[in-house]
């Protein structure tokens, strides 16, 4: 690395120290996020292993020195009639063996839009009981900033041996039937998902048709990072003010959702990783899977055909 380039480092290291209230602070960031300032002294380390959670376009124009690419279909569970399910123990551990993942490393994902996916991928292993993850704020262009090496080349791949737990606690994961069941209580459901798709004016692919379940409120998952900017991460003041609007105490069971389950898992982490909130749980299936069955409750603004 250049002087030039420590320097930098150095100087944006200092600025986070010293801001006010901001996710990089050591006392209030999650231990789940690893800075690109941290990365750069531990990439190399045999025991980390590096994902790379963008397109494979993306990936091929260039990438962090030793990643290994994953998308969105690796980890998806293709035996249901939708898409998107998360993928079954034994998938997620053939392949991490097949990418050189042993169960005693450390995984660092990152992506380029806002750890959205990589946000997925913790949420998912989370679910099977692997906490060795972390997540790289302000991904792949917080990398580039700071002067990290880069390749165009794939990396020589040597299989590991990932091993999941046999019984694992499913913690932040609720399903279709819980989620019908909630409808009938006070807990709380937040749709994720943009304004268009939550008033049914837009209705993606993938989805039987626009909608959302009844009685969500609203929280664009994309309104907790600086989209517009550096992607990262806002203020842990600015997310109070933020999901405060769902006017719950931290011990409220809250169920969240989007499209597929993505984004939703982005909001799941920026609850209960860095706001403190004690019960929240992502809807896998999402509306995609709700909007699959004719018999669950649905609300529509309008209906359209814009996919």
């Amino acid at each position: 690395m250049s002087l030039k380039t420590r320097v930098i480092a150095l100087l944006l290291i200092l600025s986070a120290c010293t801001s006010k209230k901001t996710v990089d602070q050591e006392s209030e960031k999650s231990s789940y996020l690893i800075e690109a300032s941290e990365l750069i002294l531990a990439a190399k380390r045999p025991a980390i292993k590096i994902l790379d959670f963008r397109k494979k376009a993306e990936y091929q124009k260039g990438h962090i020195v030793g990643a290994v690419h994953i998308w969105r279909t690796d980890i998806e569970d293709t035996t249901y009639a939708y898409k998107g399910m998360m993928a079954r123990t034994a998938q997620i551990e053939e392949l991490f063996s097949t990418l050189g993942i042993g169960t005693q490393d450390t995984i660092v994902v990152y992506d380029d839009n806002g750890l959205c996916d990589a946000s997925r991928l913790w949420w998912v292993l989370q679910n099977y009981d692997f906490t060795a993850v972390k997540l790289l704020h302000g991904g792949y262009q917080a990398w580039k900033d700071l002067g990290g090496d880069i390749s165009t080349e794939q990396p020589t791949i040597t299989n590991g041996l990932f091993k999941l737990t046999d019984n694992p606690s499913m913690k932040y994961a609720v399903a279709k039937d819980e989620v019908r069941q909630a409808l009938e209580n006070s807990t709380i459901l937040l749709d994720t998902r943009t304004e268009d798709e939550y008033s049914s004016k837009r209705q993606k692919n993938g989805a039987a048709k626009g909608g959302r379940i009844p009685a969500s409120m609203h929280i664009d998952w994309a309104e907790a990072i600086d989209y517009a900017g550096d992607k990262r991460l806002k203020s842990v003041e600015d997310l109070e003010s933020i999901y405060g609007r769902l006017n719950a105490t931290k011990e409220d069971p809250i169920l969240v959702y989007c499209h597929s389950g993505v984004r939703s898992a982005h909001t799941s982490f920026v609850l209960t990783q860095l706001l403190g909130y004690k019960n929240v749980k992502n809807y896998d299936g999402s509306w995609v899977e709700w909007s699959h069955f004719d018999s669950l409750p649905f609300e529509q603004d309008s209906i359209t055909t814009l996919k």
